[in-house]
């Protein structure tokens, strides 16, 4: 996920990529590669110099979340924006673990960022100035389209774009394999597999017809349409999908709720 926060930023040209500083715990191969290949500036985190930075973005794994917030607790100033990436990780929690008045924003992007293209979940904490709001903002924009919410909406956000685009990569893999057993060669099975479902977003997208009008344009009364719809019905397709959606958004939850748990154990 941070690769593909970085490669959308340095596309975007957002902010002067000389700006872009890349620090992690001790991975100082993964830092190298990361600078040859963008651009960014990386430095071993006890070589940062926490001052110059405006926006912290934290992108590590979320049972990693204590000592980096102990960390940056000694580092830096409330002025100082701390955006995290982490899923289950509330915004409360992290202004209990930091300076009183802490400016926090949590952010959900999904990995669509590295081709511009994430649905980006923004909540902000209590704390945080309309002015680094905005920064921040414009900051996932470089990336995507970006989606303000209420932070208790996070995990509904997170079952839909988080974990969405696993979601139609699963999808695609079905629609290849089927396409390779009907006599196609999979490169050509894929590549019409991604154009239809490419076609089928933008109408979406570009369209006033909600889903379902759109459904019903294209479904033809005893049409191929109609029974590769009723062969999804039969086979639980559309409950697969919700179900999907509802897990993924459940797994967020119960990560918030362990968090929230740890943090009044803490106080």
């Amino acid at each position: 996920m941070a690769e593909a926060m970085i490669s959308g930023i340095v596309e975007a040209e957002t902010i002067p990529v000389n700006q872009v500083i890349v620090t992690n715990r001790s991975n100082q191969d993964r830092l190298n590669e990361l600078q040859t290949k963008y651009g960014v500036r990386t430095v071993p985190g006890h070589q940062l110099n926490y001052e110059e930075v405006d926006i912290f973005i934290l992108a590590m794994k979320p049972k990693d979340i204590d000592p980096v917030l102990d960390s940056l607790k000694e580092k830096i100033s409330a002025d100082q924006v701390v955006l995290s990436v982490l899923a289950g990780i509330s915004t409360s929690y992290m202004e209990e673990n930091l300076h009183d008045r802490q400016q926090v924003i949590r952010a959900m992007p999904n990995t669509s960022s590295m081709i511009g293209e994430s649905a980006t979940a923004m909540s902000p904490g209590e704390n945080a100035a309309i002015d680094l709001i905005l920064a921040s903002k414009k900051l996932l924009e470089s990336f995507g389209k970006v989606f303000v919410i209420e932070e208790e909406k996070m995990d509904i956000f997170t079952g839909i774009a988080g974990s969405g685009p696993a979601y139609f990569y699963y999808l695609m893999e079905h629609i290849e394999a089927a396409g390779y057993e009907g006599g196609l060669d999979r490169e050509t099975a894929r590549e019409i597999g991604v154009q239809t479902i490419l076609g089928a977003a933008k109408m979406l997208r570009d369209q006033e017809d909600t889903p379902a009008e759109l459904r019903e344009k294209v479904t033809s009364p005893n049409g191929t349409t109609a029974a590769g719809l009723q062969a999804l019905d039969e086979n639980g397709g559309g409950n697969a999908i919700s179900e999907a959606v509802k897990g993924a958004a459940g797994k967020s939850k119960e990560m918030s709720k362990k968090a929230k748990e740890k943090e009044l154990v803490t106080n």
